[in-house]
């Protein structure tokens, strides 16, 4: 409790207007800390202030809560909300990015020396000034992050975690790429720069850890305004854009997700909006939708996983490299091995750095690369030498639409019997990365384990996210091998 000791003054009308300059500044000086008990204010009612200030508009309909949504902060319906109904605005001078730093100059400036891969520097390195900086613009809304690791990104786990946890999936293969990227990235780029401006960055506060945690921080809540579709001359068709940086949107970042939807965020030249796509009802969580998003995108990402039955964009992935073993079997003659070897190479050359194909719930995503590989692993000498005179085919009677098909779940039974025995044996192998004895779906240790509910209860939140990660890719792969028996 703070005393005011106040010496009366003779006039008093001179002493009511000195308390009053007394109260207005104390209360002025703590707006930002008390509450009307008295108490100090929490990090949401401090960033909830904060959006009233910066003219965020946040509709009566909605609340921010930790109670009651899936994962950390998230928003609850107070009524029920209608169709095209705007749950929030953001006016783009409250998001925070490059070029709404206060060092958005010298990084304007730099620009050229802080190029990267990512393509994320410019933004990491506002993100290390505001987030170390107590003046910063943003500090109320970033203070709702005091330790990141707590977004539980795969790369906070142990490598031996990861290893045991998601073998097979993908993830612990792309958690490494990334550390070694964020390293040299840090170490090649940004500690340079941090050296150069000692009055803004330190390499004892703006750590290489530090740096880490908001490369999950970004990954895990950014935004990237789409791309604005124009009509460009035909020579430059085939020149790609680079993608819009990423940004950081407040009350917008707040918002969880899944697949099923009802919420959606809509970029206009002012601001950015979250409008409503299907009827919330009253206490129903209001979600967000991160792009068509896999499992193990999502983890990976993200730090978390849907259960594997209700995300719909649920994928598995069969390395190019295990087709290629399966090709391999039961060759005896050095001509056949040597035969394999030309289409393998020729395939390499075609299809780049392709590495591996993807399979949905409904079928091939890869469908024209794997139509592809298959056509060129299955033809006899006399069409290979062909194919390879005319540097490729054309197929008439084989448009985009029709291999679609054929590579849908519904068309996959109908493929020649040497293609099903590729995609088959592939499949097969891909189950067996993941430590399975492979002694059919009703006997798969995760199958049993996540339809145990007490057992599933007992798990941690990482071996609950990972079990619904290796389930749905599993899931895929036996459908797939009872697809394409033969």
């Amino acid at each position: 409790m703070m005393l005011l000791k106040i010496s009366l003054l003779r006039n008093g009308n001179q002493c009511i207007f000195s308390i009053q300059l007394i109260i207005h500044s104390v209360m002025a000086a703590y707006a930002e800390v008390m509450v009307d008990d008295g108490s100090e204010l929490s990090p949401l009612q401090s960033f909830l202030q904060w959006c009233d200030r910066v003219g965020l508009s946040l509709c009566s309909k909605v609340c921010v809560s930790k109670e009651g949504t899936v994962a950390q902060y998230g928003m609850l319906a107070k009524d029920n909300i209608e169709v095209g109904e705007v749950l929030f605005a953001i006016p783009r001078s409250a998001l925070l990015h490059q070029g709404t730093t206060k060092v958005s100059a010298l990084l304007e400036k730099e620009r050229s020396s802080l190029e990267s891969s990512s393509g994320w520097v410019p933004l990491l390195l506002a993100l290390l000034y505001e987030y170390t900086s107590s003046q910063s613009h943003w500090r109320p809304y970033l203070s709702l992050w005091t330790d990141f690791r707590t977004l539980d990104h795969p790369m906070f786990w142990s490598k031996e975690e990861r290893d045991r946890l998601l073998k097979g999936t993908g993830i612990p293969e792309a958690v490494d790429r990334d550390l070694t990227n964020i390293q040299k990235e840090y170490t090649d780029v940004v500690l340079p720069f941090i050296i150069k401006h000692p009055d803004l960055w330190t390499p004892d506060t703006h750590t290489l850890e530090l740096y880490t945690q908001l490369v999950a921080f970004v990954m895990a809540y950014s935004f990237q305004e789409p791309q604005e579709e124009e009509e460009d001359d035909e020579e430059d068709e085939d020149e790609e854009k680079a993608p819009n940086p990423p940004m950081m949107v407040p009350m917008a970042d707040m918002l969880n997700h899944v697949s099923n939807h009802n919420a959606n965020l809509e970029f206009t030249p002012d601001s950015l909006k979250m409008i409503c796509v299907r009827p919330i009802r009253k206490g129903e969580e209001v979600f967000n939708t991160y792009g068509q998003m896999a499992n193990w995108q999502l983890l990976h990402m993200y730090g978390f996983a849907e259960p594997h039955e209700s995300n719909s964009n649920d994928t598995a992935d069969i390395p190019i490299t295990h087709l290629y073993e399966v090709a391999t079997q039961g060759i005896q003659s050095d001509e056949d091995r040597q035969l394999l070897e030309e289409k393998w190479e020729m395939l390499g050359e075609m299809m780049q750095e392709k590495a591996a194909f993807v399979f949905g719930k409904h079928g091939s995503l890869t469908e024209t690369e794997l139509h592809t590989a298959l056509k060129v692993l299955c033809m006899s000498k006399e069409e290979f030498s062909e194919f390879k005179d005319n540097e490729g085919w054309e197929d008439d009677d084989e448009d985009d639409e029709k291999i679609y098909l054929a590579f849908s779940n519904e068309g996959l039974p109908g493929l020649k019997s040497s293609w099903k025995r590729l995609i088959h044996e592939a499949a097969h192998l891909t189950v067996r990365s993941y430590g399975e004895k492979l002694e059919g779906k009703d006997s798969d240790r995760d199958q049993v384990l996540i339809e145990d509910k007490a057992a599933l209860a007992g798990l941690s939140s990482r071996q609950q996210n990972a079990l619904q990660v290796r389930c749905g890719q599993k899931n895929i792969l036996y459908r797939l091998m009872e697809l394409t028996t033969t």
